[in-house]
């Protein structure tokens, strides 16, 4: 059954078709909704060979020609176009062979009735439609949408999903993360495949025979190729089969399982505690600047800055924990007391970072024209502060939060160190000297997946403060 028949009758149904002609503008996107309606493709050229268009098209532009040139338009336009190249030739002082000018004014002019014609055709609705033109038309024909939604089922859910300018946003984020989480993987394994450390002799010791290393190596998978190798790390990070670790034959997905999330839930309080103290310490120092509280807010946060996080840790120990014995000296899982300090430890330096921050970009807000304006239509001090200026503001604070926090996951090993925690850091920590590649890759690679997940939430949070941002999702 043609498909092509049914155009006309169902051109009101433009739903896929819109999508797709904003998609395919773009070249990644064309590809990849090529490949998803790749089944759908070879049916479609066949209709779009046997259908009348392009055939159409063409007998009606050699009937214009011919109508044309019957009238000596042609030959009027090849003598003008002659005429022009002489009177050239002649300023300039060239030596042109009148054969030469014939030639070129016989081009321009098929060129110029060429292009008469052709806006002629388009008037009268008569186009000459490529493949993919053809293929985008019948995106408004119910019959093919019928007939081709089971085989191009995932090209008619990328098209729905992508008419919405927030799932659009949100799923190349998601795409973004997963590209950057490969090349993390992948840059990872290569510094640690480049690596001088031997695994093999560091763990079976200097005293270990060729064949015994031979063996381990094998094993392990060691001698096989580079991208051997790189292919066996990334599909086992990517189905959670890790493998087992060179050192002890500990089950690494386990291991990971049961250390990461201490250290994210140290990482959270820091964070939580961190925006709890510096936003409103931000907030108040950039309304009153230059203060007491200005001065001594911002010279507190110098130091926080200042303070190395295991120096810092020490002397929580000695003071609370061995001279006061306020608190445990170390983390102990059934004791919440003992996450007081390694979370104030940990959240010292951003808590000073995000109240700079805070008080930099407040400060930059509150002396914008849309803030003046406000306090002079009366509106009080609390609602200008509470309302225009700090949503305003919280876009680069925002972003501060999101790349301390990945900061602060990938620096938790010192605090885990002082405090003898068992979290993901100190096992990456104890694991590069041997190098125990599959736990140092696993390790490094979830801490990845999780800092692209939250600055996946940072950027839809930038969204909802920032209305400019919504606004070029949609005409974007």
């Amino acid at each position: 059954m043609d498909i092509s028949n049914n155009h006309s009758a169902t051109t009101e149904h433009v739903f896929f078709f819109t999508v797709f002609q904003k998609l395919k503008t773009q070249k990644l996107y064309n590809v990849l909704l090529f490949l998803l309606s790749i089944l759908v493709h070879p049916i479609t050229y066949y209709f779009y060979r046997k259908g009348k268009q392009s055939q159409h098209y063409k007998h009606a532009f050699e009937q214009r020609w011919l109508y044309y040139e019957g009238k000596g338009l042609l030959a009027k336009w090849q003598s003008a176009f002659a005429e022009q190249e002489l009177a050239k030739a002649t300023f300039f002082h060239e030596t042109v062979s009148e054969k030469e000018i014939q030639e070129t004014a016989s081009r321009l002019a098929q060129a110029k009735i060429q292009q008469f014609i052709e806006q002629d055709l388009l008037k009268e609705g008569i186009k000459d439609l490529s493949y993919l033109e053809y293929f985008s038309e019948q995106l408004k024909n119910r019959k093919f949408l019928t007939l081709t939604f089971l085989p191009a089922a995932l090209f008619y859910v990328v098209l729905l999903l992508f008419a919405n300018p927030f799932l659009q946003f949100i799923i190349e984020r998601i795409l973004q993360s997963f590209l950057v989480i490969v090349g993390v993987a992948t840059l990872v394994f290569t510094i640690l495949y480049l690596s001088p450390f031997d695994p093999a002799r560091n763990l079976l010791g200097v005293e270990a025979t060729a064949e015994q290393i031979a063996n381990f190596n094998r094993i392990h998978g060691l001698d096989q190729p580079y991208f051997s190798q790189l292919w066996n790390a990334l599909s086992g990070l990517f189905t959670f089969d890790l493998g087992t670790s060179f050192a002890g034959k500990e089950d690494i997905t386990h291991s990971i399982a049961n250390k990461f999330p201490i250290t994210l839930e140290i990482a959270v309080l820091s964070l939580l505690m961190a925006i709890a103290i510096a936003i409103p310490v931000g907030i108040i120092s950039a309304v009153r600047p230059n203060s007491y509280l200005d001065y001594t807010f911002m010279f507190i946060a110098l130091i926080g800055l200042s303070i190395p996080s295991f120096w810092q840790g020490l002397i929580f120990i000695l003071t609370f924990a061995l001279k006061l014995q306020w608190l445990p000296a170390t983390y102990n899982p059934q004791n919440w007391l003992s996450l007081i300090m390694p979370v104030i430890v940990l959240g010292t330096s951003i808590t000073a970072s995000i109240a700079r921050m805070t008080r930099s970009s407040m400060l930059e807000v509150i002396h914008e024209d849309y803030i003046i304006t406000a306090r002079a239509k009366g509106l009080n001090e609390f609602k200008v502060i509470s309302k225009h200026a700090i949503r305003n503001a919280m876009i680069p604070i925002i972003t501060v939060i999101g790349l301390l926090f990945g900061g602060m996951l990938g620096g938790a090993s010192v605090t885990e160190k002082v405090f003898n925690i068992s979290g993901i850091g100190s096992y990456i920590v104890d694991k590069q000297f041997i190098p125990d590649i599959p736990a140092i890759l696993g390790g490094v690679v979830y801490i990845a997946i999780t800092i692209s997940i939250v600055n996946l939430f940072i950027d839809i949070l930038y969204a909802f403060f920032d209305p400019r941002i919504r606004s070029k999702m949609k005409k974007s």
